[in-house]
Formats: C-alpha cells, structure tokens, sequence
C-alpha cells in the first residue's frame, strides 16, 4: 500500500451516484471538505476505524462515516484538515498517523467535495469521543471493506430523482453512501486503477 501511494497514481474525481444525478446538481458548487481513511495497523490485521454519528445531528445523522469535515480556513491542507477533524472527532494522535496520500476527490449530492485522505494508524488506541458528534466507532477488517464481492450497489429517490450509492453492510453496521463509494474507489486504486 505504501508503494501504490508513493508511486503517485491520479484517477479522476468520483461523483455521488453519478450515473442518474442530473447534470445541474453535478455542476452546483461544491464545499470542500477532508476525511481521515484511517487503516488501524492491529497484529491480527489491518481494520478500518470508522464513526457512527449521532442522531441529532444536521449533516448525515446517525449515518457511518470517516473522521472529518469542512476544510476551514487556517487549515493549509486536506491533509491537516482531515487530522485536526480526526483529533477533535474521536481524540485520535496525529503521531500515531502515517499519511500515504489522496483518493480521488469525491462529491456528494449534498453540495461537499470530499477529499479522502488514506493513513496507517499505529496502535494503541486512546480515544476519547466527542459525544456531540460521534455515537460510536468500530473496527471492520480491512480485507472485508475492500473485497469486491462485499460492495453492494442500490437506489433510492431523494429530492425527486433517482439516486444509485454504494453499501458495505458489516455486522449490523450499515456502511453506505459517500462513505462505502470512497472505499469501492480505494479497492479500484488498489487493484485495478479505476475510479468507481
């Protein structure tokens, strides 16, 4: 994994949904955002931590997502973004993260372009969650995320159009959305170079 990011592979940036998404909402701008692909360095294999957020909250209640947020302005890069939300969020050290590099910058139907922000966590784990924000985090392995034959394809109609997104259901987890999509485009980085 190391290698692939440093050989610095660039594939185009992934659309939510963007086969049946009308050709305005594609074009609306976007507001930028960053999240920390964390891969946990556990001795029994690579997992990935992932935040269920709480359900009070304006933004993706209760949905499974990366740590991370808006950009803001004093934050030099996606990558400074994606640790200071990372810290804040779930109390993670930016030491104990080794940054490999950048997905594919992704954009939502909800108006952000994501940039996911790939890096090896080194254990152990002293995380203290912001309870505003984070209802839980839990750890997927690695290997079932990124396996082909885990990632699920349906639609929904939101605002009035029909919209396609990804899923990765794991243990009664239902990981779905901008966040399974920036995982199937990691597994295509990955393993055959493609975009999702």
């Amino acid at each position: 994994m190391r290698r692939h990011f440093a050989a610095g592979r660039v594939a185009p940036a992934v659309n939510e949904g963007e086969i049946i998404v009308p050709p305005i909402a594609a074009s609306l701008p976007r507001v930028p955002a960053a999240v920390l692909v964390p891969i946990v360095l556990r001795e029994t294999g690579a997992t990935l931590l992932l935040t269920q957020r709480t359900a009070h909250l304006h933004d993706h209640a209760g949905q499974i997502s990366f740590p991370g947020g808006r950009c803001e302005a004093d934050d030099p890069t996606p990558e400074a973004t994606a640790l200071r939300e990372a810290a804040e969020e779930v109390g993670l050290d930016p030491a104990q993260v080794e940054i490999l590099g950048r997905l594919p910058e992704y954009r939502t139907v909800t108006g952000f372009a994501i940039t996911p922000v790939v890096g090896l966590v080194t254990p152990p784990l002293n995380l203290k969650l912001d309870d505003f924000e984070v209802a839980e985090v839990f750890e997927p392995p690695l290997e079932f995320v990124l396996n082909r034959e885990n990632h699920q394809r349906h639609s929904l109609e939101f605002q009035g159009e029909l919209r396609e997104f990804w899923a990765i259901p794991w243990q009664g987890y239902y990981i779905w959305g901008a966040t399974a999509g920036m995982l199937v485009s990691l597994h295509h980085s990955l393993f055959d170079g493609r975009a999702a």
